[in-house]
């Protein structure tokens, strides 16, 4: 779905007014948005007669960030230009168990003698190397 010049009229004043040499105007701007949400494409899809995706999305970002798009959305549904549907909504939990050692948890690297060795005992495992009889 694309705007035509009489419909970008009716919510021009929501977006910021242009200054200084500027390649794209809004309504080319607005209407690249409204194509990327629709088809679900990626920013460097967008089709050569929008004009450079990077600059079309960096112009978006800055709009979000300043609430511009939230304004130019709700007119655009109070004056019927556009209509945003739901069709699905997916959530995904994918859940992987790791190690201990993998999530950056304490590694234990000293021996933590007892408070009072001599009513430990012996320690209960010691590892020694065994060294094969020579032949």
């Amino acid at each position: 779905m694309e705007l035509t010049p009489a419909q970008f009229a009716r919510i021009e004043d929501c977006l910021p007014r242009q200054r200084g040499n500027v390649s794209l105007d809004n309504l080319q701007v607005l209407n690249a948005i409204l194509f990327v949400a629709e088809n679900g494409c990626k920013w460097r899809a967008l089709p050569k007669r929008f004009g450079n995706w990077h600059t079309i999305y960096t112009r978006m970002n800055r709009w979000a960030k300043a609430g511009v798009l939230d304004r130019v959305f709700e007119r655009m549904q109070a004056e019927q230009l556009v209509r945003v549907r739901l069709e699905a909504v997916s959530l995904d939990s994918t859940i992987v168990k790791v190690h201990p050692d993998g999530t950056g948890a304490r590694k234990k690297t000293a021996r933590r003698l007892s408070a009072a060795p001599a009513e430990a005992g012996p320690p209960k495992f010691i590892w020694l190397p065994r060294i094969p009889a020579a032949r």
